[in-house]
C-alpha cells in the first residue's frame, strides 16, 4: 500500500484560498495520496511585519515537507517587502520554473488551437539575482551573474524533462550575439549538453527573433530552455498566446524543494465572489502528483478537467454565449471536474501520465583548470566635461616606467580613447583596460594592486575594479565596441 505524502499547502490572499479549497477538494475525490500542513504566507506575514511573508514555524513546515502547493498571494506596495517567490526559490534552491502552456481551444478563445509548449526556465540567476550598484550620480549598473553550474543545471533539466515527458525538440534562447560571455556560456552548455541527447531535435533562437516567432507561431516550439530574464518574459507571452493566464500552472524546481503555483495574481477585485477559474491552481496541482510519483492521479484529474470543458460547464472568464452551455463559479466548476473523475474527453487528446517520474539531474564538475590573470579594468569617476585625451595622458604617465600599460578607455562600452569621435557623449564613469600589451600575457597581481595605488596617489578616483583573465587560453572578458 502507497504510504501518503505529506505536502505543505499556502492557500494565500485575495481568491486564494477560494481556488485552493476547490483543489484539495478534486484531489481528494481523486483519491491523491496526500496529506497537508496548511501554512499562513503573504499579505498578513507581511502586515504583521515579517519583510520575506513568511514566518520562521512556516519555514521549517515547508524545509521539512520539501513540497509546497501555494496559491496566489498579495505583495504590498512599498515597505521594503520582499518577494516571497524569489525568496523560496534562491533559498531552496528551486533553480527551474517549468511552464506548461496549451490550448484549449475551442472552447478558450485563441489563435493557435494546436499550442502545446513547455518553457524552461533558469530561477536563480541573470539579471534577477538582483545585485545592483549606483557607482556615480550617472552611472547606474545591474549585474547579470550567469555561472557554469547555473547553466548545466537547467539545461539538463530541460533535455531530462523531454526525455521524461515524450518531447521530441528543445530550443535554447539567448542573446550571445552581443552578449558573447554571459549569453555565450549558456549556449555553449547547450551544445555541449546536446550532444548526450541525439534522440532530441535542438536548434538556438537570438531571444528577440525567438520571442518575435514565439507571438506569431509558437507550435513551431516544443520545449523552450533559457535564462531568467528572457524566460519570465517569453513565459507570459506564451500564456497570453494560448488564451488564458488563468488556465495555466507552474512548477519551481530543485535538487530537493519544490513548489507549484497557478501563474496568475490573488486578484483581489473578486476575491469572495466565487468567480474565480482554479484550473490555473489544478493544473499546477497535477504537476505536483508527477513530481511526488502519483502520475495515475494527475491523469485522472487532467482528463476530467478536459471533460469539464468539452461539456461547455465555463467559469465568467471563458464563457462563451453559444458555445458554452454552463456558467459556473469557483465552486461549481470544481463540482463538475470532480462529477466526472473517471471520464476521458473525446475532442482533447487524453492525457496519460502513469508512467511519469519526476526529473532529475547531475551536474558534472567544472573541467577548466587554468586561470590566467592578464590585466585589470579600472573604472574611474570623473566630470562628464572630461577630456578623454587628457584623461589618457594622465594615465600614461601615471604608469610610465611600469609593466601595465593603458591599452583602451570606454565609456558605456565604446572606445574613447586612443581612438574617438567627437559626437560620443560621455558619462562621469569610464572604463580604463591596462595591461602588459594587445597579446594579455599573465601578470602577477602585486602589479595590480600597484597600478591602483599610483592612480588613486594621482588625485583620479577608483570606484569599481574588475581583474581580467583567460580560462584555458580563452579570453574571460569583453573587448570595447568601436576599438
Amino acid at each position: 500500500m502507497s504510504v501518503n505524502k505529506r505536502i505543505t499547502v499556502a492557500k494565500g490572499d485575495g481568491i486564494g484560498p477560494e481556488i485552493m479549497d476547490a483543489t484539495l477538494r478534486i484531489l481528494a475525490a481523486a483519491g491523491a495520496r496526500l496529506e497537508y500542513d496548511i501554512i499562513e504566507v503573504g499579505e498578513k506575514v507581511y502586515l504583521a511585519g515579517n519583510n520575506s511573508g513568511i514566518s520562521e514555524e512556516s519555514w521549517e513546515i515547508l524545509k521539512r515537507n520539501q513540497v509546497l502547493l501555494k496559491a496566489p498571494i498579495t505583495t504590498p506596495q512599498g515597505g521594503g517587502y520582499k518577494s516571497l517567490n524569489v525568496t523560496l526559490r534562491k533559498m531552496l534552491g528551486m533553480y527551474s520554473n517549468v511552464r506548461p502552456c496549451r490550448s484549449y481551444s475551442p472552447y478558450v478563445r485563441t489563435n493557435f488551437p494546436n499550442l502545446d509548449l513547455v518553457i524552461i526556465r533558469e530561477n536563480e540567476e541573470d539579471l534577477y539575482a538582483g545585485i545592483e550598484y549606483q557607482y556615480t550620480p550617472e552611472v547606474l549598473v545591474s549585474l547579470k551573474y550567469i555561472t557554469r553550474t547555473g547553466c548545466e543545471k537547467i539545461i539538463r533539466y530541460a533535455f531530462e524533462y523531454a526525455v521524461a515527458n515524450g518531447r521530441k525538440k528543445v530550443t535554447c534562447m539567448s542573446k550571445d550575439n552581443i552578449m558573447k560571455q554571459t549569453d555565450g556560456l549558456f549556449h555553449k552548455v547547450f551544445n555541449e549538453v546536446a550532444k548526450e541527447y541525439p534522440q532530441i531535435e535542438t536548434d538556438h533562437n537570438i531571444i528577440d527573433i525567438g520571442a518575435a516567432r514565439l507571438a506569431a507561431d509558437p507550435c513551431r516550439f516544443d520545449v523552450i530552455v533559457t535564462m531568467n530574464l528572457y524566460g519570465d518574459i517569453i513565459s507570459d507571452i506564451a500564456a497570453e498566446v494560448s488564451g488564458s493566464v488563468g488556465m495555466c500552472g507552474s512548477a519551481n524546481v530543485g535538487g530537493s524543494f519544490a513548489m507549484f503555483e497557478a501563474i496568475h495574481g490573488s486578484a483581489p477585485d473578486i476575491s469572495g465572489k466565487d468567480l474565480a477559474n482554479p484550473s490555473g491552481l489544478l493544473n499546477a496541482a497535477c504537476m505536483m502528483l508527477v513530481h511526488v510519483g502519483q502520475g495515475d492521479i494527475a491523469a485522472k484529474i487532467e482528463n476530467a478537467l478536459l471533460k469539464t470543458l468539452e461539456d461547455g460547464i465555463h467559469t465568467g472568464e471563458i464563457f462563451r454565449e453559444g458555445l458554452s452551455k454552463e456558467r459556473v463559479g469557483t465552486r461549481g466548476f470544481a463540482d463538475a471536474v470532480i462529477a466526472r473523475l473517471g471520464e476521458k474527453p473525446s475532442t482533447f487528446k487524453v492525457i496519460e501520465l502513469e508512467a511519469s517520474k519526476p526529473v532529475k539531474v547531475e551536474v558534472g564538475a567544472n573541467k577548466i583548470k587554468e586561470t590566467t590573470l592578464v590585466g585589470v579594468d579600472v573604472y574611474v569617476h570623473h566630470s562628464i566635461q572630461t577630456s578623454m585625451e587628457e584623461l589618457g595622458s594622465k594615465l600614461n604617465e601615471i604608469t610610465a616606467g611600469g609593466n601595465l600599460k593603458l591599452l583602451s578607455i570606454t565609456n558605456r562600452g565604446l572606445a574613447v580613447y586612443p581612438k574617438g569621435n567627437a559626437e560620443t557623449e560621455i558619462t562621469d564613469q569610464s572604463r580604463c583596460c591596462f595591461a602588459v600589451n594587445k597579446d594579455f600575457p599573465a601578470i602577477a597581481q602585486k602589479e595590480v594592486i600597484n597600478l591602483l595605488a599610483n592612480i588613486s596617489d594621482a588625485g583620479i578616483e577608483i570606484n569599481r575594479v574588475e581583474n581580467l583573465y583567460f580560462f584555458e587560453g580563452v579570453r574571460g572578458f569583453s573587448l570595447p565596441q568601436g576599438a
